[in-house]
């Protein structure tokens, strides 16, 4: 049995800009600063919360709450609509600053990346010491902030970046991973969701010690294919490598339901959720979609789907929204009752076909 990660260590780092859309905002109008600055849709067109500076994030507003909710929570807040263009340009200049030291970057959106520096350009061989270096360029010469992570994957390294925000910096070396994984709670673990996590914890299962209890068949048995990826990772095993393009095909949000639903208006409710979590996560990698999908699960497991295609690009929530109530509108839920519900986006803007069928696309973040 592998107790965990084994030499030759990579040297992984993990970037991650502090609230950045409303950092941008605070630097670029000197009004905003040291106030609650929330970015994204207005409430009163239902919008959704981008972003929120740390002043606002006090009250409890966080990214993909409504912005209902928000102006609820933070009465005193000020909503500023997103500048896209502004915050790819400062995307920009980030991955510039990154290049200096490796082209072995891996965006996971405008705000965030993997950089693998094991091998590095400068010949500075300490991740630690790239890392601040690169915290410290990202300060003086954007005025913004960065938190990071690093560790030898791209798992612990995204949690170490999360540890000391904002404007911080955490390690986890080799020595410290598997004591680490032991203590951490199961809704940390990288692909565990709301589900999932209920699920974990109604056996028992609250950290990675306890999770380490069970064995890789009994992981399978309980998580299906899923199982072997949590049971290598709590034992700090993720290889997978950082990827100098990502590919996108699609962005969705679903939710499998404590007790099945009957009333179509429960089903309404629920589907309003998603569809403001869909709509941050398309502005938070700043996309437009063309083709929205509809998922439904019933209570016997039996699935299905049902798309549309707008005749332009969208990602305003209402769009979403409605979109997907017209699609649910559509099916017959006689004597029917619904266990999960999923939107997803796909088709999007400036995708470029992968082969004649036009039908897998590719698209690099930064």
């Amino acid at each position: 049995m592998n107790p965990g990660p084994v030499p030759p260590y990579r040297k992984i780092i993990h970037i991650d800009m502090d609230a950045f859309y409303a950092s941008v905002e605070q630097r670029d109008f000197p009004e905003y600063r040291n106030k609650p600055i929330i970015v994204g849709g207005l409430p009163d067109r239902r919008g959704v919360v981008a972003t929120a500076s740390y002043e606002a994030r006090k009250f409890g507003v966080r990214s993909a709450m409504s912005s209902v909710k928000a102006q609820q929570l933070c009465p005193e807040g000020i909503f500023v609509f997103p500048r896209f263009d502004a915050y790819k340009q400062v995307s920009q200049n980030i991955r510039a600053i990154f290049r200096r030291y490796t082209d072995v970057i891996e965006p996971l959106s405008l705000d965030e990346a993997y950089l693998d520096v094991t091998q590095d350009k400068l010949g500075i061989g300490s991740a630690i010491t790239i890392a601040e270096e690169i915290r410290q360029s990202i300060k003086s010469e954007l005025q913004l902030t960065a938190s990071a992570g690093v560790s030898v994957n791209k798992f612990i390294a995204k949690i170490a970046s999360d540890m000391n925000k904002p404007d911080g910096l955490t390690f986890i070396g080799p020595s410290q991973i598997l004591t680490f994984m032991e203590q951490l709670p199961v809704e940390k673990f990288f692909g565990v969701g709301k589900v999932t996590a209920q699920k974990m914890k109604s056996m028992q299962l609250f950290t990675g010690a306890d999770l380490k209890q069970l064995s890789e068949t009994e992981m399978i048995r309980h998580f299906g294919k899923t199982g072997k990826f949590y049971y290598n990772m709590v034992r700090g095993i993720d290889e997978r490598p950082v990827q100098s393009q990502r590919t996108i095909k699609s962005i969705a949000a679903e939710d499998t339901f404590e007790k099945d639903l009957e009333l179509e208006e429960d089903m309404i409710s629920e589907l309003e959720k998603l569809a403001q979590k869909v709509t941050s996560r398309l502005e938070k990698h700043a996309l437009k979609a063309k083709t929205i999908t509809l998922k439904v699960k019933f209570s016997d497991f039996k699935q299905i789907t049902r798309n549309f295609t707008f005749p332009q690009l969208k990602s305003d929530y209402e769009s979403l929204f409605q979109s997907t109530c017209f699609l649910l509108s559509k099916l017959d839920f006689s004597g029917k009752k619904v266990r999960l519900l999923g939107i997803s986006v796909s088709n999007f803007e400036n995708e470029t076909p992968k082969n004649d069928k036009g039908n897998n696309f590719q698209l690099s973040l930064f």
